[in-house]
C-alpha cells in the first residue's frame, strides 16, 4: 500500500476532443489489474467453486469462533448475505495498490462483520464511494466508522445523495426511506465531496461517471420513487445520484462496477465507453435492478443490448432478481458468473499499465 498523500480524490474531469472523436474523451489510464471482493450482496454460498476470475472463500477456510454446541468446542463465521451491496476495490497500477470502499450495505454491522472473517482491514481503505443515497448502500458506514475510529476519509457522492425519499407502490401506503444524514458523515469526520460530473480518482486510473445520461430509451429508472422537495412529494424516477465505479484493465478494456444501476445497465456502459473512448468491455458487475414485475419485461431488451457490447465477464448482482439471473445464465453462458459474498474478482491486465 502507498502513502495515502499520493492518493487523488475526486478530481473533476477535463475531457478532450479531437476529429475523430466529436464527444469529447476522458484520458483514463489504464492499469494493470483490479480485484472486486464482495463484501455484501444477497447471497452467501461457501460451496461455490472457483470459475475464471471468480475466487470463492470456501467452507474449510472459515475464521473459527467457540461454540459449547460442538464436540471440538468451534464453529466456522462464514460472510452474512443481507438484501444491500457493497465491495472493495483493490487497484494495481505502476507497482502500487490502493482500496477503495464502493457502497456500505443495508445494516450498520454485516460490512465490517464481513470484512473481518474475510480478514480485510477496514483501515486500509484509502476512499469510499456511494453509488447512491438508498440505504441498503449507505448503511454500513456505521459500523465502518466504529471499526476504524474517526476515519478522515474522502466520500464520493452526487449531492442529490441525500434526498429525503420514500416508495408508492399501489395497493399499500407509502413506504418511507432512511435518509442518510451529512451531519453524522461530517460529525464522524468523514470528508464529504459532492459531484454532478464525471470525477477522478487515484491519479485518473479510476473514473466516477457522476451523473448518467439516460439514452437507451428503455430503461426506465425507479419509478415508484417519490422526493420530497419544496414542502411536498413529487416523482423522482430517475434516481439522479445513481452513478457507477469505471476502470481500464489494460489490454482487456473497461470495467464497470454499479450499485444498484438505476440509471440502467445499458446506459450506464454505453455511458463508460462514450466517456472514455474504449471500446472494449471486459467486465459488468454490480445490481442490474431488474427483479419484480415492473422490471421483468425489461431482461430481454437488456440482454439483446448487453450482448451487442460483448462484456468478458458478466456479475449481476444484488438487485438483479432471479428472472433476470437466470437470462443472463442463458444468454451469456461462460461469461456469467453468480455473485456471492466474499467472492473476489480477480481482473488481470494482458499488458502493464504506465507509470503515473
Amino acid at each position: 500500500m502507498c502513502d495515502t498523500t499520493t492518493v487523488t480524490a475526486a478530481v473533476p474531469v477535463t475531457a478532450t476532443a479531437t476529429e475523430d472523436t466529436p464527444f469529447p474523451h476522458i484520458p483514463l489510464e489504464p492499469v494493470e489489474a483490479v480485484t472486486i471482493t464482495t463484501l455484501v450482496d444477497n447471497v452467501s454460498d461457501m460451496l461455490a467453486v472457483d470459475k475464471g476470475p471468480a475466487r470463492r472463500p470456501f467452507i474449510g477456510d472459515l475464521p473459527r469462533v467457540p461454540s459449547p454446541l460442538f464436540e471440538d468446542g468451534w464453529v466456522g463465521e462464514p460472510p452474512i448475505a443481507e438484501h444491500g451491496f457493497s465491495a472493495l476495490i483493490t487497484v494495481r497500477r505502476a507497482g502500487q495498490t490502493h482500496q477503495i470502499l464502493f457502497d456500505a450495505g443495508l445494516s450498520p454491522d454485516t460490512m465490517v462483520t464481513n470484512m473481518r472473517r474475510l480478514r480485510l482491514d477496514p483501515r486500509d481503505v484509502e476512499i469510499i464511494v456511494l453509488s447512491h443515497g438508498h440505504s441498503d448502500h449507505t448503511t454500513g458506514l456505521d459500523g465502518f466508522i466504529r471499526a476504524v475510529g474517526r476515519p478522515s476519509l474522502p466520500v464520493i457522492l452526487h449531492p442529490e445523495a441525500w434526498n429525503r425519499r420514500r416508495l408508492v407502490i399501489p395497493g399499500r401506503d407509502p413506504i418511507d426511506m432512511p435518509t442518510t444524514s451529512r451531519r453524522a458523515l461530517e460529525g464522524a469526520g468523514l470528508q464529504i465531496i459532492e459531484e454532478r460530473q464525471p470525477s477522478f480518482l487515484l491519479d485518473h486510473s479510476v473514473l466516477i461517471t457522476g451523473e448518467v445520461d439516460r439514452t437507451s430509451g428503455f430503461e426506465p429508472g425507479f419509478p415508484p420513487q417519490q422526493a420530497f422537495r419544496d414542502g411536498s412529494w413529487e416523482p423522482d424516477p430517475l434516481v439522479l445520484d445513481d452513478q457507477a465505479l469505471i476502470l481500464h484493465v489494460a489490454g482487456k478494456g473497461l470495467v464497470v462496477l454499479t450499485g444498484c444501476g438505476h440509471a440502467g445497465i445499458v446506459n450506464i456502459t454505453r455511458y463508460a465507453r462514450r466517456l472514455t473512448g474504449v471500446e472494449n468491455v471486459y467486465a459488468v458487475l454490480g445490481g442490474f435492478h431488474l427483479g419484480g414485475p415492473l422490471f421483468e419485461p425489461l431482461i430481454p431488451r437488456v440482454c439483446d443490448e448487453l450482448e451487442k457490447l460483448s462484456p468478458a465477464v458478466i456479475v449481476p448482482a444484488h438487485c438483479t432478481g432471479w428472472a433476470a439471473q437466470r437470462a443472463f445464465a442463458d444468454r451469456f453462458g461462460e461469461a456469467f458468473l453468480p455473485n456471492t459474498v466474499g467472492t473476489r474478482f480477480v481482473l488481470e491486465g494482458t499488458v502493464s499499465a504506465p507509470m503515473g
